[in-house]
C-alpha cells in the first residue's frame, strides 16, 4: 500500500486496471446474491399486481393468466415505479451507492433538493433549479395514480384479443402520461429515472386501446422492435468491444481468471479488447439488430419460437453479467415482454391495424429521437436516444479540493455524502483510495477514460493536482441530485451552476471535465473544461482512433484544442 501510494496516477490504475481485467471489481458474491434477490421481489412484485385484478387466476395458476393485456400494461407501469422511486437501474454497492443504496423518492419527495429542468429558458413555468412543494405534489400524485391503475379492474370482454378481464381505463394512462410530462418538464431528472423512453412510450401504446385493443399490442411490439434496433445502431462503434470486456471481465458466472484474461488482447501489458471481446460485440450487435426483424414479423410456428429464445438468451446474457449500473429488472421486463407480445399475440401484425396512423406518427417520433440521439448526443440524453450500452455517452470528470467539498456537504440539501466520504466511512480514510482507483479503472477500461484522464490535467493545469479529489461526474450526481445512470446530461453546465449557487466555489475549488459522446457520422469527440466559478476556459476534441490504441492507464492522448480563455486562479490560462 505504501508503495503504490507512492505512483502518479496512471502508475496507480495501472495495477487496478489489471485486477478488473481478471477479477473484476471484485465484488463478495454474497452481493451479487443480494441483487438476484432483489430481481425475485420484482418478479412478485409484479405477480401480486396482476394477481390485484379480478378475474385473474391463483397464485400458482400464473399459465392461464400471464398473457392477458391488462397483466402487460399492469407490469409496464409497475416497472414504471419500481424505477422512479429508485429501486432499479442506479441502486446500490454496485452503482457506487453505499448508504443509503439509493436516492430518488428520498431526494424528490424533499424541498429545496435540485432540479434540472431540459428547456428552463422556454418551457413556462419551470425556470430555476430548487425543488418546491409543487414539485413533491406532483411526484407523489404520479406514484399514487400509478398505484391507482395498478389496483384497477379491467374495462371488459376483448373477443379480439381472446380476455373477458379488459384493459385498464384510458383516462388512468393519460392522467400518468400527464403527470410524467409536466414532472419531466420540471425535472428531466424524474421522466429519465422512470425510463421514460421505454414505459412511458408503451403506455402510450395504451392509449390506442381507443381505437382497438389490437392496436394496442401491435403498437407495443413496434416499441420493442425500434428499441432493440436502436440499440443495435449505436453499438456501430469502436467503443462497443471495450464495454463488453470491461462487462465480462466482472462477470460473476465467469470464474476463472484464464477465461477473463481472454477477452483481452495481451494480458497483461495490453487490456485493449481481444478477438473473443470483439466477436461477442459484433455477434449481439448483429442478433439485436437482424432477430427482432424476424420476430416482429413472423406469425408463430417454429421460427418465432426460434427467434424468442435467441433474444430472451440474449437478455439474460446481459441480466447474468450483473452489469455496473444495474439495469436489471429492464432486463426481466424485455423477456417478459417477448413472451407476453411476441409469442402470445405472435398472429397479430402491421396488416391487422384498425387505424395505421397513430402508431405511424408514434414510430416516427420514437425512431426520430434515436437518429437525432445519434447524431446530436449532446441534445439527447443517451437513454432516449435508446444508445444503450454502447460506451459512447456524455460524460464528466470532476477535479474537488476539500474545501470545495466541505461547501457541497454545507449548501447542498442532500441524503447521501460525497463518494469519498462514503467509502471512507467502511474502509476507513487509506484503503478507501483503492476501491477509489478500482472505480478510475473501471471508467479507464472503457475509451472515454483515456480522454477524461488525459484532460484533467489540463483542467488542473496552473494548479497542484495534489491539492484534488478526482471524482466521476455520476458520483457528484449521485450526491447532488438522488439519481445517476451513466448520463453526462445530468452533470454537465446545469449541474455545475446548480452547485455553485448554492456553494459559491472560489476560482480552482471545483475543475470539470465535460466529454461529449461521439457522433455516429464523425470519428471525434468534443470536449469543455470548466470552472465552477468562472465558466468555461478550454473546448476541444479528441479523436476516437487515438481513444482506442491507448491502454487503460496512459493519460497521454492527444488533445486537439479549439479554444482557450484566461482561468481567473492564479493568473494562470
Amino acid at each position: 500500500m505504501a508503495e503504490w501510494s507512492k505512483g502518479t496516477r496512471s502508475e496507480k490504475i495501472r495495477p487496478m486496471a489489471r485486477h478488473w481485467a481478471e477479477v473484476g471489481f471484485g465484488t463478495p458474491v454474497a452481493l451479487h446474491l443480494f441483487y438476484v434477490i432483489k430481481i425475485g421481489l420484482y418478479i412478485l412484485g409484479g405477480w401480486l399486481f396482476a394477481l390485484a385484478t379480478p378475474g385473474i387466476g391463483g397464485f400458482t395458476e400464473v399459465a392461464s393468466w400471464w398473457w392477458e393485456p391488462i397483466v402487460f400494461e399492469k407490469v409496464v407501469l409497475y416497472t414504471m415505479l419500481f424505477e422512479v422511486v429508485g429501486l432499479g437501474c442506479g441502486f446500490g454497492p454496485l452503482n457506487n451507492r453505499f448508504f443509503p443504496p439509493m436516492g430518488s423518492i428520498l431526494y424528490w419527495l424533499r424541498p429545496n433538493t435540485i432540479r434540472l429542468p431540459p428547456w428552463p429558458g422556454k418551457v413556462p413555468f419551470t425556470r430555476g433549479s430548487a425543488r418546491t412543494g409543487a414539485d413533491v405534489a406532483l411526484y407523489a400524485a404520479l406514484l399514487i395514480m400509478i398505484l391507482v391503475a395498478l389496483f384497477s379492474d379491467g374495462t371488459g370482454p376483448i373477443p379480439e384479443l381472446g380476455t373477458a378481464i379488459g384493459v385498464l381505463p384510458v383516462w388512468q394512462i393519460w392522467v400518468i402520461l400527464g403527470l410524467l410530462a409536466v414532472l419531466g418538464l420540471r425535472d428531466k431528472v424524474i421522466f429519465l429515472a422512470a425510463r421514460g423512453e421505454v414505459y412511458a412510450t408503451l403506455a402510450v401504446t395504451f392509449l390506442f386501446t381507443a381505437w382497438s385493443p389490437v392496436d394496442m399490442i401491435v403498437a407495443a411490439k413496434v416499441v420493442f422492435v425500434v428499441i432493440w434496433m436502436g440499440a443495435a445502431t449505436s453499438k456501430l462503434n469502436h467503443h462497443f468491444p471495450f464495454v463488453i470486456s470491461t462487462m465480462m471481465s466482472n462477470n460473476p458466472l465467469i470464474r476463472a481468471k484464464s477465461l477473463k484474461r481472454a477477452f483481452f488482447e495481451k494480458f497483461p501489458d495490453d487490456l485493449r479488447p481481444g478477438i473473443l471481446s470483439r466477436i461477442v460485440a459484433h455477434g449481439g450487435t448483429t442478433v439485436e439488430m437482424c432477430v427482432p426483424v424476424v420476430l416482429f414479423f413472423s406469425r408463430g410456428g417454429w421460427l418465432t419460437a426460434v427467434a424468442a429464445a435467441v433474444m430472451v438468451c440474449f437478455h439474460l446474457a446481459i441480466l447474468t453479467a450483473i452489469p455496473m449500473g444495474v439495469p436489471l429488472e429492464w432486463n426481466v421486463f424485455m423477456i417478459y415482454g417477448i413472451g407476453a407480445l411476441f409469442v402470445a399475440y405472435a398472429n397479430l401484425g402491421l396488416s391487422n391495424l384498425k387505424q395505421p396512423v397513430p402508431l405511424a406518427v408514434l414510430f416516427v417520433v420514437i425512431t426520430g429521437i434515436v437518429i437525432a440521439g445519434n447524431l446530436f448526443p449532446r441534445k439527447i440524453s443517451f437513454l432516449p436516444g435508446m444508445r444503450y450500452y454502447a460506451g459512447n455517452w456524455d460524460t464528466t470528470l470532476w477535479c474537488v479540493k476539500p474545501s470545495a467539498d466541505e461547501k457541497i456537504n454545507r449548501g447542498l440539501v442532500a441524503i447521501a455524502s460525497m463518494p469519498a466520504a462514503q467509502l471512507e466511512r467502511y474502509y476507513g480514510k487509506e484503503r478507501a483510495q483503492i476501491p477509489m482507483y478500482l472505480g478510475y479503472a473501471f471508467r479507464a477500461m472503457n475509451t472515454h477514460g483515456r480522454a477524461l484522464f488525459t484532460l484533467a490535467h489540463r483542467a488542473m493545469a496552473g494548479e497542484n493536482e495534489d491539492d484534488y479529489v478526482i471524482t466521476d461526474g455520476e458520483r457528484i450526481c449521485s450526491t447532488a441530485i438522488g439519481w445517476n445512470f451513466g448520463d453526462g446530461h445530468m452533470h454537465n453546465e446545469q449541474l455545475i451552476a446548480a452547485m455553485q449557487e448554492r456553494c459559491h466555489f472560489e476560482p480552482g475549488e471545483v475543475r470539470v471535465v465535460l466529454l461529449d459522446a461521439q457522433p455516429i457520422h464523425r470519428q471525434t469527440q468534443e470536449y469543455r473544461l470548466v470552472d465552477a466559478a468562472t465558466g468555461e476556459f478550454e473546448r476541444g476534441y479528441v479523436r476516437v482512433a487515438d481513444m482506442v490504441t491507448r491502454q487503460p492507464w496512459e493519460d497521454d492522448l492527444p488533445v486537439h484544442v479549439l479554444s482557450t480563455s484566461a482561468v481567473d486562479a492564479g493568473g494562470s490560462d
